[in-house]
């Protein structure tokens, strides 16, 4: 894996979650493979595949949702050939008819190499539902 790869796939996984808080389809469509091949599991929804299916997704997500941000921590990139994925922890604020949230989503994204340009062909967020490993256990629970 050459540094420039890897900064790459870095910039086009930013990119991806650029689209995403712009709440802009086209700008989301822009960063996915156009292909059946695609595949996406938000957190909590059932595995969507195709690239309709994954667009329109995004399109009830976005009409829900009037604003959101995401700082990315624990981010690792892996290139092998003309597949990279980019793991991260997702940092959210939201704010949806249902007021502000922040919640916590580890995500991994696959990226696929198209005329020099890194493409996502996966994305799969699980939400974090309780304090990372690395916190001291709370004693009451054990």
């Amino acid at each position: 894996m050459s540094d420039g790869d890897s900064e790459a796939v870095r910039q086009a996984n930013l990119a991806f979650y650029r689209a995403f808080e712009s709440l802009d389809v086209s700008r989301m469509e822009s960063v996915w493979v156009h292909s059946a091949r695609v595949r996406c599991t938000h957190p909590g929804w059932p595995r969507l595949a195709g690239f309709s299916a994954v667009m329109s997704s995004w399109e009830r997500i976005f009409e829900s949702t009037f604003e959101i941000s995401f700082d990315l921590t624990a981010v690792e990139v892996s290139v092998v050939g003309d597949l990279a994925w980019a793991v991260c922890t997702e940092n959210i604020t939201s704010r949806t008819c249902d007021g502000v949230s922040r919640s916590q989503v580890e995500a991994t994204n696959v990226f696929e190499r198209h005329e020099g340009r890194w493409l996502l062909i996966h994305h799969h967020g699980s939400p974090l539902l309780s304090a990372p490993a690395s916190e001291e256990p709370n004693p009451r629970l054990q």
